[in-house]
């Protein structure tokens, strides 16, 4: 099985907006994921989304355009 390479595309501090980013991101058909890092007792840090680094240029273009 081949290994993918994930890369940070997309930070965030509120998890609704990297589930949006998510589900514009699937729409084109760009896979992708949703690694939360927000301290869940003081609510700080950052919640990221990824995607494989093959799509990343792809995937930063979509974000830039729809200015998310």
């Amino acid at each position: 099985m081949e290994q993918l390479n994930w890369q940070k595309v997309y930070s965030v501090n509120q998890r609704y907006l990297a589930e949006i980013i998510k589900g514009v991101l699937a729409e084109h058909h760009i896979e992708c994921l949703i690694l939360d890092k927000k301290d869940s007792a003081y609510g700080f840090g950052e919640v990221e989304v990824y995607t494989i680094k093959d799509n990343v240029v792809k995937a930063l273009h979509i974000i830039q355009k729809y200015d998310l």
